[in-house]
């Protein structure tokens, strides 16, 4: 009776270490998985920036290339004007 009394408290501490390293396997699972929503929580802003950054870009070249037409629009009205008035 007193060796089936052992295995029964063998079995429990064996099921209790098994229940235990469970739960350290869940627990390790659950810090790498938050440390995962991390880095990709990172990675979403840095992707944001630059798409902010490169909006901006594209503004100021917009801009830019406007400011250049809007010249060559005056340039050209002036050469217009300059043929009329030699050619009177």
């Amino acid at each position: 009776m007193r060796n089936n009394h052992q295995n029964t408290f063998n079995q429990n501490n064996s099921n209790q270490n098994t229940e235990s390293q469970s739960a350290q396997l869940a627990l390790i699972a659950a810090l790498i998985t938050t440390l995962g929503d991390g880095l990709a929580t990172v990675a979403a802003a840095l992707a944001l920036q630059e798409a902010q950054q490169s909006s901006q870009n594209d503004s100021n070249n917009n801009s830019d290339l406007q400011k250049q037409i809007d010249d060559l629009s005056r340039e050209i009205k002036q050469i217009k004007k300059l043929l009329r008035t030699k050619s009177i």
